[in-house]
């Protein structure tokens, strides 16, 4: 069957364009998809720029996540049939309007939702469960500080804070987004500017910080990481202050941030008894009985859709990455097909 994908060698935007291809019948296992909504990330952006060590060598097509409806199964996939409305995470390839994919790595869009939700589910909820829970071990009655918490794992990762009883202090990066992120459930939201360590200091009151999502970075990392009170956790799966609005990579402000990054003594560790830890998505993609893991404890949780706050059509995929760079959005960045 004939689609539509995007392709390009990594180092700047200019060289995404689009393709046509002729997809092959699926193999043993697999399925094929017509793809009818895409979700952005910021892992595209950096594997776009070439700044992703997972990015593909050579010409690749961009993407984790999308949802479609199966035009085709493989010899021996029993699990699903032509006609399902299906949500997938992959390993790069979802800027496409058609893809053949392991049967493993779909499921079942709830029965309610649309397509721009279920491309808007995966990536934000593993990633936002994942650290929470895996890593964060989260436990009733703790106070989570989430950075980012407008965007797509913020707004996931708050929803399954307040599964177990948390208390959230979401951080924002304009006033703009406080009372969007407020509605979203956070009890506390705290622009982050120069006045970030007060504004956190007060939102804490008498409360210990037991946890941080930093997805930013920079003093952003250190002022948490310092307030945090013993056996206190911060997991870093994200780097958005090195991101920048254009075709190719700042390397001036790279440099920059790179310079300014923590530099953390192992041995203090000790000392503070604190942990950091981190960890990136295509790592759980190996692992796909423990993602399976925690997709069965969320569908359990009934969490409500997520919230896509932007949607571009296909072909317009350079102009969603650009608004996606100006860290304008409130919620998930998609691309709709013709499909």
């Amino acid at each position: 069957m004939a689609y539509q994908r995007y392709e390009l060698t990594a180092g700047n935007l200019k060289n995404l364009h689009l393709k046509a291809i002729d997809l092959p019948d699926p193999g043993p296992g697999e399925v094929q998809i017509a793809v009818k909504s895409v979700g952005l990330n910021f892992a595209d952006i950096f594997a776009i720029w070439g700044l992703y060590s997972a990015t593909p060598k050579g010409n690749f097509t961009p993407g984790l996540e999308y949802a479609g409806t199966i035009v085709k199964t493989g010899e021996g996939e029993t699990d699903f049939k032509v006609g399902d409305r299906v949500m997938g995470i992959s390993r790069f390839g979802a800027y496409t309007e058609g893809l053949n994919q392991d049967a493993r790595y779909i499921f079942k869009i709830p029965g309610n939702w649309s397509f721009d939700e279920g491309a808007a589910y995966l990536v934000q909820t593993i990633t936002a469960y994942y650290a929470l829970k895996n890593l964060g071990d989260l436990q009733k009655g703790q106070t989570v500080l989430v950075h980012s918490a407008a965007g797509g794992v913020g707004i996931q990762a708050v929803k399954i804070c307040k599964h177990y009883g948390a208390y959230t202090i979401g951080t924002v990066g304009s006033p703009a987004k406080v009372d969007f992120a407020k509605a979203e459930g956070y009890d506390e939201v705290i622009v982050r500017d120069e006045n970030f360590e007060t504004k956190l200091k007060n939102a804490l009151g008498e409360r210990a910080l037991h946890l941080v999502l930093d997805s930013i970075g920079g003093e952003f990392f250190k002022i948490p990481f310092k307030i945090m009170t013993p056996m206190g956790r911060i997991v870093v799966y994200g780097s958005a202050r090195y991101a920048s609005v254009g075709n190719k990579p700042n390397f001036l402000k790279l440099m920059y941030q790179y310079w300014k990054s923590p530099k953390i003594d192992p041995q203090k560790l000790v000392e503070w008894n604190k942990a950091i830890m981190g960890f990136n998505l295509i790592w759980l993609y190996e692992r796909i009985d423990l993602m399976n893991e925690g997709l069965k404890e969320l569908e359990e949780m009934d969490l409500k859709p997520p919230h896509v706050g932007h949607v571009f059509p296909f072909e317009e995929a350079h102009e969603a990455i650009r608004l996606f760079q100006s860290g304008k959005t409130k919620g998930k960045v998609v691309l709709q097909t013709k499909m």
